[in-house]
């Protein structure tokens, strides 16, 4: 089975503002802006704007369908400001915090901190959350921009074998770096992980355990879309990835840590942004019908035939 050439894109679900804010967010980062809206009629939540975007050049997607999920700190995005990279380095982190703090919530402030000159945690106005850090260019360099999962209550102490598993998964994998926790740092526990990073078809991510009290896990609200070019690797990644029957519907997914994954046939997003307005009404109510995406059946949909 060949490796995907495209990247997995995190997708956001908004109750109705993902047009909205996907335009705050290409306006507050550079390097980004919108590249299609689709709306699908007449789903179980009315009518749907289906966004396309880049942000500092990595793809995300978002969806206004309802108030059924709300964004947690469980899956934030890192944005690293490289100053090999950006030579405003330090300028822009407090510019794009500042954008982003209008009407947001501070987790952690923007400042100086063991690991980082300068580093602050936020969730925006929509409740997505935000990790800016003033990177250390001398390294292996990472994208500006790399989701970061959080792995809390049941899942704490997880990370690592979570990151395992999803590198035995994904056949265009490789490791990144490790940091565990030391001795005397309660409540996390010496061994479990304090970092790491990891790429999957040219995405990276990053991880870590969290033993303090939170008040959420893993949410519908932020996904992580992988696009296949053929049924076989639809096949595949449903198989490997899906552990809870009753959450599969629509290409939609949960793994055994309680993340959730869209597999989703790159076909249908063409389908999608240049077929007519009955083609894509009838690919609508075609996948609204399934749990695992049947790619022909979604192809005959579209032709009407």
């Amino acid at each position: 089975m060949k490796s995907l050439t495209q990247p997995i894109t995190p997708h956001l679900w908004f109750d109705k503002d993902a047009k909205e804010a996907a335009a705050f967010y290409c306006s507050v980062f550079p390097d980004s802006k919108i590249t299609s809206v689709t709306i699908l009629y007449d789903t179980p939540s009315g009518d749907c704007d289906l966004v396309s975007f880049l942000v500092w050049g990595q793809p995300f997607m978002a969806i206004s369908a309802g108030p059924l999920f709300t964004f947690n700190p469980s899956i934030s995005f890192i944005v690293n400001f490289d100053p090999s990279r950006e030579p405003n380095a330090s300028e822009l982190i407090d510019e794009v915090w500042n954008k982003l703090s209008e009407g947001g919530t501070p987790l952690m402030p923007l400042d100086k901190y063991p690991f980082s000159e300068r580093f602050g945690w936020l969730q925006d106005k929509y409740g997505v959350s935000w990790q800016l850090m003033l990177t250390n260019p001398d390294g292996e360099p990472r994208p500006p921009i790399v989701p970061y999962m959080m792995f809390v209550g049941d899942n704490c102490g997880k990370a690592e074998e979570a990151r395992a598993f999803y590198l035995s998964v994904f056949r265009n994998a490789k490791p990144g770096t490790l940091v565990r926790y030391g001795p005397g740092m309660p409540p996390d526990k010496e061994g479990t992980v304090m970092f790491t990073d990891f790429m999957l078809e040219n995405t990276w991510f990053a991880a870590m355990d969290s033993a303090h009290e939170h008040k959420f896990q893993f949410s519908e609200a932020i996904s992580l879309l992988v696009h296949c070019e053929t049924q076989e690797e639809i096949d595949y990644y449903w198989d490997k990835l899906s552990a809870f029957p009753e959450a599969e519907q629509c290409g939609w997914l949960k793994d055994k840590y309680g993340v959730s994954w869209q597999i989703s046939p790159a076909a249908m997003d063409e389908m999608m942004t240049t077929g007519t307005p009955e083609q894509r009404e009838r690919v609508t109510q075609a996948f609204m019908k399934m749990k695992k995406f049947n790619l022909a059946e979604l192809q005959k949909a579209f032709l009407g035939s």
